[in-house]
């Protein structure tokens, strides 16, 4: 672990780290050289400059402290060149030199995995796609990546756990860092039961410029990228471009011409990508036999003179605050809560932020 500590805290462009890898064929090697074995006629690549940045690195103390704190946090990190580095992120030039991960990365390698990514001020409608297709995708043994982002990232990830699929998240921080902190629930859920990757070394802040450079590792570890909803400036579209620039397919949800949401995706669509309409498309894509996915159209019916009923009578498409189902049902309050929340572990209802209630 010293070594791949050392590594990833040198503070060389990320594309030299990965060529010395290729070149010399360890990490062991690499330091053999610099500490060990000086070689007398640098090449290219191990030229001073390199040499003494990587010198500069081996600082003990500093590796021994992050050590520490990768044992205390059950973090553990792989390079190129080993054998549990993801095999589909081998392929790019500015594959990651180093993956820190915490859970299962062996399960990166078992399915095929389709990135799901979009809006993280996604509308009603956004969050209903995401939860179909990441339904979808999860009932046919593909894996979900993204960015446990709010929004888009969050609905991918939670739905693909709640029907027992294999989610990955890729952060744009340190590993040791949750963020955004409202899901530190579904980090500890991935962390136990999916899997989280980073390339950046233990205690990096989530910086604005980061993200940019960790969605490449979204669109490397997917087959396909699925945008759902994304606005004019979405951090979505630079990893469809991304995707793109790999050989990876591009699948959009469209969305309403109205919305400040769906600028950017439908953009994308009237550039090429390919729009998703229905299951299908996603088969087509994946190359996979189209499993016989059951839609939920077994809706639980409520007599209407019943609490449930007469709540579930006033709750639709359109959102509806709390104050007007109280107003409309005339409920205790308290009761009224209670009801609310059954409805929403039956997933027959969607909570949104300001006490807005909608349909799932």
């Amino acid at each position: 672990m010293e070594l791949n500590l050392w590594y990833s805290s040198a503070k060389i462009p990320n594309s030299i780290k990965v060529q010395l890898l290729k070149n010399y064929k360890s990490l062991n090697n690499i330091f053999k050289i610099i500490f060990d074995n000086p070689i007398k006629t640098p090449d290219n690549l191990l030229n001073s400059k390199v040499v003494n940045l990587l010198k500069k690195a081996w600082d003990v103390d500093k590796i021994k402290k992050l050590k520490e704190k990768a044992l205390d946090k059950d973090v553990n990190v792989v390079n190129f060149n080993d054998d549990l580095y993801p095999k589909k992120l081998k392929s790019y030039e500015d594959s990651p030199s180093v993956l820190f991960y915490r859970g299962n990365i062996k399960a990166l390698e078992n399915t095929k995995s389709a990135g799901i990514v979009g809006s993280r001020n996604c509308t009603v409608y956004g969050i209903k796609a995401a939860k179909l297709i990441s339904e979808i995708l999860t009932k046919n043994n593909i894996s979900i990546i993204s960015g446990m982002a709010r929004g888009i990232d969050y609905y991918g990830h939670i739905n693909c756990i709640k029907n027992n699929g294999f989610t990955c998240a890729v952060l744009g921080c340190g590993i040791d860092i949750v963020y955004p902190k409202e899901n530190k629930k579904l980090y500890d859920i991935l962390c136990n039961d999916g899997c989280i990757v980073s390339e950046f070394l233990l205690g990096t802040p989530p910086y604005a410029y980061n993200f940019p450079r960790r969605n490449r590792i979204i669109s490397g570890l997917s087959d396909i990228l699925i945008v759902v909803e994304a606005g004019k400036k979405s951090g979505s579209l630079i990893t469809a471009g991304l995707a793109l620039e790999q050989g990876k397919d591009v699948l959009v949800v469209p969305g309403s011409i109205f919305s400040g949401q769906s600028i950017g995706a439908n953009k994308l669509i009237k550039d090429g990508a390919y729009v998703f309409t229905e299951e299908k498309d996603l088969f087509d894509l994946l190359n996979i036999e189209e499993y016989s996915f059951m839609k939920k159209d077994k809706e639980k019916k409520y007599n209407d003179k019943s609490i449930e009923g007469k709540i579930f009578k006033y709750i639709n498409d359109n959102p509806i605050h709390i104050d007007d189902i109280i107003r409309l049902v005339n409920i205790d309050i308290k009761q009224l809560y209670e009801v609310l929340f059954e409805l929403q572990l039956r997933e027959q209802i969607i909570c949104l932020p300001g006490n807005y209630y909608v349909k799932s």
